[in-house]
């Protein structure tokens, strides 16, 4: 299904009624072991491994573009979703958790044709022992904007996740394609920046950006130690 949205650029340099097309392809899940995660500590205060995790996702095929692509960048507020149940920060409170883990990018346009942007985004998802039941519809965004300015449009996707033979984690990559058309052709991709996050609560988005985490399978290897 493909949506449209109105949005209207306030910069001289590309005035006009323009329409941002967001048009989303199917997710592809596929359970996979975690590997440790990167630097830090975890919310429960214990150290997270320092070996450094490659992103596993494949990258998109080179396109040709006229001129630079737009900014395609994680949220680092919404990069991470951890859903806790109960009023203490522990593991043992964990219901579902996901992590962005991976994020490629390419685009296309020449002339004063619509910039095609092309997103590969790798999330990996957990259960912990508050989930309920063996599966979960995560939910997040993708947002265009102007570049350090305002967001001109913004839509979200339901990532309905199952978690296969009772597994506690599984991995999904999902692409997306945004067509953001231009006003005339000295409008160049570099105008634009693109933000992929998960839709969070307000109290999700301050634990993300105090630097908290929980690993994915977080309460699954053994009982933490409440901060």
């Amino acid at each position: 299904m493909r949506r449209v949205l109105k949005i209207s650029l306030a910069s001289a340099a590309s005035a006009a009624m323009l329409s941002v097309m967001l048009v989303p392809a199917t997710a592809v899940a596929q359970s996979r072991p975690q590997q440790p995660q990167t630097g830090g500590q975890n919310a429960d205060g214990s150290p997270i491994n320092q070996r450094q995790r490659a992103p596993r996702i494949a990258p998109l095929r080179r396109s040709a573009a006229a001129g630079p692509c737009p900014y395609v960048k994680i949220l680092y507020d919404a990069a991470r979703y951890v859903e806790l149940t109960g009023d203490r920060v522990a593991a043992s409170n964990v219901a579902y958790t996901g992590e962005i883990q991976g994020l490629v990018s390419d685009c296309a346009y020449e002339g004063d044709d619509p910039i095609t942007v092309y997103t590969r985004v790798q999330f990996d998802l957990g259960r912990g022992p508050q989930a309920e039941g063996s599966g979960r519809t995560y939910r997040y965004w993708i947002a265009v904007t102007e570049r350090n300015k305002a967001v001109l449009a913004k839509e979200y996707f339901d990532l309905p996740v199952n978690f296969e033979g009772g597994e506690l984690t599984t991995s999904v990559t999902q692409d997306q394609v945004v067509v953001i058309p231009r006003a005339d052709a000295t409008t160049s991709g570099d105008n634009f920046e693109i933000l992929v996050g998960f839709d969070v609560t307000p109290e999700m988005a301050e634990f993300n950006r105090t630097g908290s985490r929980f690993r994915v399978n977080a309460g699954a290897l053994a009982p933490s130690t409440d901060q």
